[in-house]
Order: structure tokens, then C-alpha cells, then sequence
């Protein structure tokens, strides 16, 4: 199937106006469901990239300031995600990995969700920006405009590439831990933003080749859909042969030293078996090796970002 046709299908599933099916079930909304809101699994991904972010930065932070950086970064990716579940609860109806979300299930208005997730944008980006800096804060906002906008309601449902670009919002973090430090956008930072942006499109088409029927039912055009299992694999094995050099830039760049250098080839030559253990396996292996190299992929991106901290707490040991 052409990426214009799957578009053009995914355009006449939503044109009967599908978002209306999903009906709030009328109960109090509890504290548990706005929590889910905020999606606390990807949150805890982006916190632990900002951290590092302002742990590898040059200079110091005072601890409290620090605190209300990661505090902001912590509340405007929740935001974010309270604004994508408001936008996306149809097609989350439709898929076994997402139903059981709040808005779906009908335990939170949909009005609700989404005046929750602007007022945590604005608390967020505000505070940062009169607590820390406004390069920090200009990035946060930046990074919950794309992340809404460009991804959620531009490219999600029209593009197999959303992933690719859209994937730039999840890299952000980081470079915001990094400004909170320094006040600014710097070559170093910009490669700790390159490492998830190409880290994404692996990790998530991984998911992809075993979650396709889900994606197809919900008429969300990921790569495996419109273009073939085939051309996913490739497309995942370039991503990941791109990221091994990506990962020891900031060896590279001086910002880390041989603990996270050691480190970062480590992870990217089982990042890059895994890749090839995906365009090898066949169909009759179930996705197996996809499976694994979804798992091996959030260890992945924690590890790195581990040993940049390691590194930078080894470096400040012996200085």
C-alpha cells in the first residue's frame, strides 16, 4: 500500500467524526488517573536524559535551583502528555496497548485532560524561566509545542515518518537539563539531543513490527504499515548503525571521558546486533528479535545517559 493511499484511507476514518464514540463514564476522576495522564513510564525516560543533561554540563547549579529545573522538565512532559491523550483518545480506544488509559476508559472528561494539560505548560515553561533561565525555558516550551503540535496533531496520523520527526521532542530534554546549567545551546548538548533523536525511530518501529495489526486498526501510518516489514528493518539498521558513531560524540567533543567512551561502544555494538538480528528473522520467529531489541532499547538510552553521569561524577573525583 502507497503512503498516499494509507493517508487517504486514515483521512475517511476520522471523517465520520470516530472521536466522538469515546464517552466519559461519569464517576469522579481520581488522583491515580491524572497521574496516568501525565504517562509516568515515558516521564521517567525524560527525567533521567535531563538529569544527565545538567549533570554533564560545564559549572554548577545550586542544588535547589536544580531540584526546580528537573521539577519543570518533570511537569511539562507530563503536560504534554495529558494534551496527547485529550487529542488521541479515539484511536487509543482501538489499541490493546493504550485502552486502558484514563480518557478511553471514560474515567476523566475529556475538557478536564485538556485544561490540565495547558495549565501545567504554562506553569512549567513560567517557573522555568523566572526560577532558572529563559534559554531553559524557551527550550521547554519548544519542546511542548513539537511535541504537541508537530507530532501529535500534524504528523501522527498523516506520515509514516512521524517518528522521525517527531521523535525531536523526546530529545530535547536533555539539552534543557544542559541550559539550566550554562544558559545556553552548545555543540555538546546538541549531541546528547542527536543520540535520542536517532535512538527513536529503532525503538519505535521495533514496537511497530510486533504491535502492526494495533496501528492498523487505529489508522495510525507507522512504517511497517505503508511500507513493508522488509524496508522497516533496513530503515531500523541504518538508524542504528548512524547512532554508534553519535553516541561517542560527546567523547568525542571532551565533554565525557573513556568510563562513558567504554561504555557508549559497548551499548551501540549490541544496539547494532540486535538491529541485524531483526532483518534476519523471519516471519515464522513471531517478532521475537523485535521484541528484544524494544527491551534492549529503553535499557539502551538509560545506560548511555548512566555512564555520561558516571563519567562526569568519575571526572569530578579525579580532576
Amino acid at each position: 500500500m502507497s503512503d498516499s493511499t494509507y493517508t487517504s484511507d486514515i483521512q475517511q476514518h476520522y471523517a465520520g467524526g470516530m472521536r466522538d464514540t469515546v464517552a466519559y463514564g461519569g464517576r469522579p476522576a481520581q488522583v491515580r488517573d491524572y497521574i496516568q495522564l501525565l504517562k509516568p513510564r515515558v516521564m521517567s525516560l525524560v527525567v533521567f536524559t535531563a538529569v544527565a543533561g545538567l549533570v554533564a554540563a560545564p559549572g554548577s547549579l545550586h542544588p535547589f535551583l536544580a531540584a526546580v529545573a528537573i521539577l519543570c522538565i518533570t511537569v511539562g512532559a507530563g503536560a504534554a502528555g495529558a494534551i496527547n491523550m485529550w487529542y488521541d483518545r479515539d484511536i487509543d480506544a482501538l489499541m490493546t496497548r493504550t485502552r486502558g488509559r484514563p480518557l478511553p476508559m471514560g474515567r476523566v472528561p475529556p475538557e478536564e485532560a485538556l485544561a490540565f494539560g495547558v495549565v501545567l505548560s504554562l506553569f512549567s515553561v513560567g517557573l522555568m524561566a523566572i526560577a532558572v533561565n529563559y534559554a531553559a525555558a524557551a527550550l521547554l516550551a519548544g519542546t511542548i509545542f513539537f511535541y504537541v503540535f508537530i507530532y501529535t496533531l500534524w504528523l501522527k496520523r498523516r506520515t509514516p515518518q512521524n517518528i522521525v520527526i517527531g521523535g525531536a521532542a523526546g530529545a530535547f530534554p536533555p539539552m534543557i537539563g544542559w541550559a539550566a546549567v550554562t544558559g545556553d545551546v552548545s555543540f555538546a548538548s546538541i549531541a546528547l539531543f542527536a543520540i535520542i533523536f536517532f535512538w527513536t525511530p529503532p525503538h519505535f518501529w521495533a514496537l511497530a513490527l510486533f504491535k502492526t495489526g494495533d496501528y492498523h486498526k487505529a489508522g495510525i501510518p507507522m512504517l511497517p504499515n505503508v511500507a513493508g516489514r522488509a524496508a522497516t528493518k533496513r530503515q531500523m539498521l541504518l538508524y542504528t548503525v548512524l547512532l554508534f558513531p553519535i553516541g561517542l560524540a560527546p567523547w568525542l567533543l571532551g565533554v565525557a571521558g573513556v568510563v562513558y567512551a567504554g561504555a557508549a561502544a559497548v551499548l551501540g555494538g549490541l544496539f547494532l546486533i540486535s538491529a541485524i538480528a531483526v532483518l534476519r528473522e523471519g516471519d515464522e520467529a513471531k517478532d521475537k528479535a523485535a521484541k528484544r531489541m524494544f527491551g534492549y532499547s529503553i535499557f539502551y538510552l538509560f545506560a548511555i545517559f548512566g555512564a555520561l553521569m558516571i563519567d562526569a561524577a568519575h571526572s569530578a573525583l579525579f580532576v
